[in-house]
């Protein structure tokens, strides 16, 4: 088992859980992806300023941007993208979307119009200068036509003189999450790209070992739960040449921030993998990330995915919380859930991730840790904040996520999580 461990995540238990200790800050090669999926695209549109929008702005009528109805081609998620990834889009974005090989036309859905997962200020993520301001991704299936609206706020009396809210270079992306890659072997493992599950005893003496100690009575045993399965990048067929080639490490896992994608709900397990391959592809070539921003991802059936490069066992930089990425883990599950509710069997793969991630870094899911703040819109740079080890996206940011209903049902999963580390 050591050995297997050590190929699905690139170090044995005992490494990954050194490197808070002994890794720096600075990026480390990327080890070379053993399979790819077959790869995907990304279309960008410029979006058009709507007729009359711009003339009539001075009356106080709202500006709008978008796309009339046309043919593309295949594509199952759609995002607006801007310049500027500190410039916000005070506004609505609506699409319609028609199947593939149809006629049939979609409603108009709602796109989400938060930029709040990012990468930190002050981090080589986004010093690089390649980011963009953007949307939350919708998933919308296999389509082949689309239409775009986008339509500023009201203004109200002060700003009614001032330019224009909507951010400048307003692109649509339409995401084709390309093929699935090839299968392996219906047996658990790394080659059929997962990671299988260890049992309670396995992963607390495979945390002991790990600390330099034997297995000891069952009275002095650590505070973790058992290993969940989890589906590798390689299960899920990421294409690794998307993403940087040079990994970035935080010093230790202290929180587990939740969140949705917001990328609704009209999926099926089955297609969870293609919808992530969707959103990392989004989050790279259309925000200008790394990598994708999640370190994990739950699907509504509760399987759980690795998300962002690094090692599930290691403090992998996420890009999930702006501000509050550094020590700390994110979680996204796929889908809304401000209106709906979330399946029990995600709440319930938060919680047996978190009591297995946490776990390892000696946390404890009912309790608060501090977190120092490397800026954002509810707290200062470098303010030492007091949050839930297991918080929500909105804990740390104000915004609608992970959705109301997602939210209220975190104290069900640290509850469930505590317990299963035996608290």
């Amino acid at each position: 088992m050591r050995g297997f461990l050590a190929s699905s995540i690139g170090v044995t238990c005992a490494a990954a859980l050194a490197l808070p200790l002994t890794l720096p800050t600075a990026s480390h090669a990327a080890p070379s992806p053993t399979r790819e999926a077959v790869p995907g695209s990304t279309q960008s549109l410029p979006l058009e300023s709507s007729p009359g929008s711009t003339s009539t702005r001075a009356a106080g009528a709202p500006q709008e941007q978008g796309l009339t109805r046309r043919d593309v081609r295949p594509f199952s998620l759609v995002g607006v993208v801007w310049d500027d990834p500190d410039a916000h889009l005070d506004g609505h974005v609506q699409v319609r979307t028609r199947t593939t090989d149809t006629t049939r036309w979609s409603t108009w859905q709602d796109v989400e119009t938060h930029n709040d997962d990012a990468p930190d200020l002050d981090t080589p993520e986004r010093a690089a200068g390649n980011l963009h301001g953007s949307t939350a991704p919708l998933w919308v299936g296999d389509s082949d036509g689309v239409e775009v609206r986008v339509k500023a706020d009201e203004p109200d009396a002060e700003r009614a003189a001032q330019p224009s809210p909507l951010p400048k270079g307003l692109r649509l992306e339409l995401v084709d999450p390309g093929k699935e890659p090839p299968q392996g072997s219906r047996a658990e493992g790394v080659d059929a790209g997962v990671i299988p599950a260890l049992d309670k005893k396995q992963t607390e003496d495979e945390l002991i070992e790990a600390r330099g100690g034997k297995p000891a009575a069952a009275g002095s045993r650590p505070f973790i739960g058992p290993r969940p399965r989890i589906i590798t990048r390689k299960g899920w067929g990421a294409n690794e040449k998307l993403r940087e080639r040079k990994l970035g490490y935080t010093k230790t896992v202290k929180a587990a921030f939740v969140h949705h994608s917001a990328s609704g709900n009209n999926y099926r397990c089955s297609q969870a993998p293609s919808v992530i391959r969707s959103i990392y592809r989004y989050h790279v070539k259309s925000s200008g990330w790394r990598d994708i921003g999640y370190n994990f991802l739950v699907d509504k059936c509760g399987n759980i995915y690795e998300g962002r490069a690094g090692g599930v066992a290691k403090p992998v930089m996420g890009a999930h919380t702006l501000g509050f990425n550094t020590n700390s883990t994110g979680i996204a599950v796929l889908g809304s859930y401000g209106s709906s509710n979330p399946p029990s069997a995600a709440v319930k793969a938060i919680a047996r991730l978190t009591a297995w991630k946490l776990g390892l870094y000696g946390a404890n899911p009912r309790g608060s840790t501090y977190l120092k703040s490397g800026g954002g819109n509810l707290y200062r740079k470098g303010k030492n904040v007091r949050l839930k080890v297991i918080s929500g996206h909105r804990d740390g940011f104000a915004t609608e996520c992970p959705g109301r209903r997602l939210y209220n049902k975190l104290g069900s999963a640290r509850s469930s999580s505590a317990h299963l580390q035996g608290r």
